[in-house]
């Protein structure tokens, strides 16, 4: 985990009200992500930010715990202590109360989906334009700063979730007992069974009749074929 950090004389526009000063938690393992990030909203007029980083899920939930006014988590899906959405899930069980927007390379319509369920306040995929991340991030923040003074906008969580065309796979998966989609939701963040293993305490041997049945389910021949189902 890196020292704390804040960023001030912060330019650019956003629309009224004026942001202020946000407190953020940065949570990835990459330093070249979180530099970027923080370059991302270096053009952000009116708006100041002091930054909380972390590179693993520890210790951003202890920062967290620590650190009071959070107005917004930025959290990797997969880092050395987490993978897929089972890091999401640990954060919003250990602080319900936390705005946790994911940052991912998926864009699978189900991974998006099942963050949302879980409470995640939006979705960032990795391969957003550095304006279009930055328009999110400060959408985020704003959609805060009136929940602050008056009742947030209505839908305004749900516009921060990019969409996806729909498949009829996705009706299968609704049949999915949750184990079976907890471990469909590592296999379509790219873990392979060992790293399944590992994540869920499972056997290895356990872990690939789960896999076996979920490609049954859903009627397809292969782990690749599968995945594509999801792109």
């Amino acid at each position: 985990m890196q020292d704390q950090r804040s960023h001030d004389h912060i330019m650019g526009s956003v629309p009224p009200p004026p942001l202020g000063t946000f407190k953020v938690l940065l949570v990835d393992d990459h330093d070249l992500v979180r530099v970027g990030l923080r370059t991302v909203l270096n053009e952000v007029e009116d708006m100041k930010i002091h930054w909380l980083e972390a590179d693993n899920l520890h210790d951003a939930m202890r920062l967290y715990g620590a650190e009071p006014d959070v107005s917004l988590v930025l959290l990797d899906l997969n880092m050395a202590d987490c993978k897929g959405l089972q890091g999401l899930r640990q954060f919003i069980e250990a602080y319900p109360q936390a705005r946790v927007a994911v940052m991912s390379g998926t864009q699978d319509e189900f991974v998006i989906g099942q963050a949302k369920g879980l409470g995640a306040v939006g979705y960032l995929p990795k391969a957003y334009s550095p304006s279009l991340t930055r328009s999110s991030i400060v959408g985020l923040l704003t959609e805060y700063s009136y929940a602050a003074a008056v009742a947030a906008p209505a839908g305004a969580s749900a516009a921060r979730f990019p969409r996806a065309p729909s498949a009829s796979s996705y009706d299968r998966v609704a049949e999915l007992g949750p184990r079976h989609l907890e471990i469909l939701e590592l296999v379509l963040s790219g873990c392979s069974n060992q790293e399944i293993s590992n994540s869920t305490k499972l056997s290895l041997g356990t872990v690939k009749n789960y896999v076996s049945t979920i490609l049954l389910a859903l009627d397809v021949k292969s782990r690749s074929h599968l995945i594509s189902l999801f792109r």
